[in-house]
C-alpha cells in the first residue's frame, strides 16, 4: 500500500528551526558542543534503505572502509525502510532530526526539494561525479534550478521467462538488439498459453508505475509541460498501447491471468516456478529472488521488454542519495557520498541490490557484462532508460493515489473502457494538478 503523503507544513518547520537554534544557543552558553561533533570528530548519519543481505553488507562494508581511513569524519549507518520512508523523513525533517545523508528514490523527492528540506547539491558535487552520471539521470533529481539527489541505482523492467516453455512453444526469443514489438509480445503470450498455463502474468498491485514507465516505449508520456512551465495531462495514441495490450491479453486472448492483477511481483513467483505463467514482467532486481527461490533445475532467462515507436525506452525512478538542508556538515557528507559512488564502489552497490548503476564507468565494468543471470541484457537496456514521466510534477502522489490507481484497477478488471480511463486520468487528473500550480 502506498504510504500516506502528508502536506509539508513550512510554518511548523520554521518553528522547529527556531526552537532548535535556541536550544543550540543555550547549549553553547553552557559549554556544550554542537550536535554531531564530539571530541573534535565530525559525526555523520547515513540512513540507508538497503534491505537485501548483499546490499546491506555492501553498504556497511563501505561505511567501515570510509571510517577506517577518515578518523576525523565518522559515519554512522542507520537502517531505514522503503515501506515508511516518506512519512519517516517528513517527521524527521519537521522535528530537526533528519539524517545527514538520505537514501530515497527520485520520485519521492519533489515535495522535499520544493519544501526546502534538501540541500541543493550543485556546489557540493565533484566534477568527476557530475561527468560520470548521464544528464538524463540528473533530470530525475532536478527540481526547479537545483539538484537535490544523486541518482546512483536504476532498475529497468524486464520479462522473466521460462526457458523450457519458450523452447517447447517454438517462440522466437527477443534480444535487446531485436526485441519484440508490443504486437509480437501479445502474439507470443497467446502462443505460450494452453490449458492450465498463461503466457504472461501481470502483477499490477501498483498499476501506475508499470503502465506509465513502459508506455514511454510506445511514445506515451501523459504528463507534459506547457510553455509557462506548468504540468498538464494529455492523452495520445501512444498512451493507449500498454493498457490496451494488457486488457486484450486478459479479456480477449485470455493469455494473461486475471488473478495476478492485484498482486505484487513476489506473489507471482510460485506460479512462475510451477509453470502456470510462462513470462512475468518484473523489475530487474527480482532476479535475486528467482535465484534464491527457484526449484533445482528450473531454467529461466531475462528478456527485454517489448519495444514500440520509441524503441526500448522506459521510465525509471532511480534510487538517490541526498543531503539534508539542515545538516551542519554538508561538505563532509558530500565527500562521503563521493567515496560511496566511486565507480568500483557503485558496482558493489549495484551487484548487492541486483540493479544497474547510473555511472558510465560503473556500467562499463566487465562484472556487469556477463550473460550469467541476465546482467548483460540489463546493461544493454541502460541507454534506453529515461526519467519517469511524472518525475518532477507536484501533485503526482495525489493523482496517483486518488485518480490513477483506482482508474487503472477498474480498467484492467474490465469495469470501465478505454474512453472512461482517459477521462479519469486526464480530466480528473488535471483538476488535481491545478491545485498545486496556482
Amino acid at each position: 500500500m502506498a504510504s500516506l503523503r502528508l502536506p509539508l507544513r513550512l510554518p511548523l518547520r520554521a518553528l522547529v528551526a527556531a526552537v532548535t537554534a535556541t536550544a543550540l544557543l543555550l547549549a553553547g552558553c553552557s559549554g556544550g558542543g554542537a550536535a554531531g561533533a564530539a571530541g573534535g570528530k565530525v559525526r555523520i548519519r547515513f540512513q540507508s534503505l538497503a534491505w537485501q543481505k548483499e546490499s546491506v553488507d555492501a553498504n556497511r562494508a563501505l561505511v567501515a572502509e570510509w571510517n577506517a581511513t577518515h578518523p576525523d569524519i565518522q559515519v554512522q549507518y542507520v537502517q531505514g525502510s522503503w515501506s515508511s520512508i516518506h512519512d519517516q523523513l517528513l517527521t524527521s525533517f519537521e522535528g530537526g532530526e533528519a539524517p545527514d545523508v538520505i537514501h530515497d528514490a527520485s520520485d519521492d523527492l519533489a515535495d522535499f526539494a520544493y519544501g526546502g528540506y534538501l540541500a541543493d547539491l550543485r556546489p557540493l558535487l565533484s566534477d568527476r561525479l557530475k561527468a560520470d552520471i548521464p544528464a538524463r539521470s540528473w533530470e530525475t533529481t532536478t527540481f526547479g534550478d537545483g539538484i537535490y539527489g544523486i541518482p546512483f541505482l536504476q532498475e529497468p523492467r524486464v520479462l522473466m521467462a521460462n526457458t523450457t516453455l519458450l523452447r517447447a512453444a517454438g517462440v522466437s526469443v527477443p534480444t535487446p538488439e531485436a526485441p519484440w514489438s508490443w504486437e509480437e509480445f501479445r502474439a507470443a503470450a497467446e502462443r505460450l498459453t494452453e490449458d492450465g498455463r498463461y503466457g504472461v502474468a501481470w502483477p499490477l498491485k501498483d498499476p501506475v508505475s508499470a503502465t506509465l514507465n513502459l508506455g514511454l516505449s510506445a511514445g506515451g508520456r501523459l504528463f507534459h509541460r506547457e510553455a509557462d512551465g506548468k504540468a498538464v495531462l494529455r492523452w495520445s495514441e501512444g498512451d493507449a498501447v500498454v493498457p490496451a495490450t494488457i486488457r486484450a491479453q486478459i479479456d480477449t486472448d485470455h493469455s494473461a491471468s486475471r488473478t495476478t492483477l492485484g498482486t505484487g511481483g513476489s506473489d507471482t513467483l510460485p506460479g512462475f516456478f510451477g509453470g502456470r505463467y510462462a513470462m512475468v514482467p518484473l523489475g530487474f532486481s527480482y532476479r535475486q529472488q528467482i535465484v534464491r527461490q527457484a526449484p533445482p533445475g528450473f531454467a529461466w532467462q531475462v528478456l527485454p521488454p517489448p519495444a514500440g515507436a520509441d524503441g526500448l525506452a522506459q521510465g525509471v525512478s532511480p534510487q538517490t542519495l541526498s543531503i539534508a538542508q539542515d545538516s551542519p556538515y554538508k561538505k563532509e557528507a558530500a565527500a562521503f557520498v563521493d567515496f560511496l559512488l566511486r565507480p568500483a564502489n557503485m558496482v558493489r552497490l549495484a551487484r548487492g541490490d541486483w540493479m544497474l548503476p547510473t555511472g558510465t564507468q560503473a556500467l562499463a565494468d566487465p562484472a556487469l557484462h556477463t550473460p550469467e543471470l541476465g546482467w548483460a541484457t540489463g546493461v544493454a537496456l541502460a541507454g534506453a532508460l529515461r526519467p519517469a514521466p511524472a518525475q518532477s510534477v507536484r501533485g503526482y502522489p495525489e493523482w496517483k493515489d486518488k485518480v490513477a490507481t483506482p482508474a487503472l484497477q477498474e480498467f484492467y478488471s474490465g469495469a470501465i473502457d478505454l474512453a472512461e480511463l482517459e477521462k479519469r486520468l486526464v480530466g480528473d487528473g488535471n483538476r488535481v494538478l491545478a491545485r498545486y500550480q496556482r
